[in-house]
């Protein structure tokens, strides 16, 4: 599925529509270059999901953790892991596998550890369209 985002309230928007559906054990895989658009869309789904507090790129701490109204929120960044070890030392399978919903962020750099059954969401601009223009791809595998 494509949607197409024409200002970041709308990229928020469409965060906060898939954040909302969530469900226990889900995990959300976010690319797209710098500047795209994937934290205003991870602002969104946190939101969507419940999270009360301010949502931030964890860049340089990995992994933020919040409480949605359900369950727990995981928001990976993962843009400055060195491999796929630094993630095996803050015990990513717990998350991936756990009660919570994982978001990930620049997923990837590690698609050699991402569970088989993820949502991708793949952000892309085409300036062709305007400078806010976003095309947001959501595919399930």
């Amino acid at each position: 599925m494509i949607i197409e985002s024409f200002s970041p309230q709308d990229t928020y928007d469409i965060g906060y529509k898939l954040g909302s559906k969530t469900v226990k054990g889900q995990v959300y895989c976010i690319n797209g270059d710098l500047g795209v658009g994937k934290t205003v869309f991870t602002q969104g789904f946190a939101k969507g999901m419940g999270v009360s507090e301010p949502v931030n790129s964890p860049t340089f701490t990995i992994i933020q953790e919040y409480e949605g109204e359900d369950m727990p929120f995981y928001h990976f960044d993962v843009y400055r892991i060195g491999d796929v070890i630094e993630m095996e030392e803050i015990g990513y399978e717990d998350y991936f596998y756990g009660e919570g919903v994982c978001l990930i962020e620049w997923a990837e750099l590690i698609d050699e550890i991402l569970p088989g059954k993820r949502t991708t969401v793949n952000i892309r601009k085409n300036l062709n369209k305007g400078y806010d223009y976003r095309e947001i791809e959501i595919l399930q595998n």
